[in-house]
């Protein structure tokens, strides 16, 4: 398996989200740090994820939650790193009437092909993003996607615990990828 590069959303992830619990499982899982998980800066956020690559021996899986998701499509458009691939769960909808205010500055998302493969994680009932506006999204970043049916934001209000229906989609999702 590739290094690992967890990305949770606003917020960032507590004790018993399912990234937090595969950081703790897993020494190859690695999570970048930016400044603030609670007022989230687009620039900070970039160079955080970029400094966090750049650490990484060879190109990484990039594991993002939420935010996350809109924040690696963000970084893509602006920095040529290499990656392996991403792995996007629970994708918000920027323009849907739960986005929070303080990540504004992430609204404005490229809608342009991902530079590297991607996998979109879906639930039916999320929140943040309705279904309908998460495959549009999908499908502009050429990315695959998984609806897994009623899992609400696929965060630790879904008690999912270590998730482990999300940990064999991204060992599958790693095993087609190039080293």
């Amino acid at each position: 398996m590739h290094d690992t590069i967890t990305l949770p959303g606003l917020g960032g992830s507590g004790d018993i989200h399912w990234q937090t619990i595969w950081e703790r499982d897993d020494a190859r899982f690695m999570r970048f740090q930016p400044a603030s998980w609670d007022q989230p800066d687009l620039d900070d956020w970039e160079q955080s994820l970029e400094r966090a690559v750049r650490r990484c021996a060879t190109p990484p899986v990039l594991v993002a939650h939420s935010l996350a998701c809109l924040l690696v499509a963000h970084w893509a458009a602006r920095f040529p790193s290499s990656i392996a691939g991403a792995f996007l769960v629970a994708v918000p909808d920027p323009d849907g009437a739960n986005f929070p205010m303080e990540a504004a500055a992430f609204k404005r998302v490229p809608d342009r092909a991902l530079p590297f493969p991607s996998l979109v994680i879906a639930s039916t009932d999320d929140p943040y993003g309705e279904i309908r506006a998460t495959r549009q999204r999908a499908s502009a970043w050429r990315s695959g996607l998984i609806v897994l049916g009623a899992l609400g934001h696929i965060n630790a209000s879904s008690r999912l615990g270590d998730w482990p229906q999300g940990r064999a989609l991204l060992q599958a999702f790693g095993a087609g990828l190039s080293r």
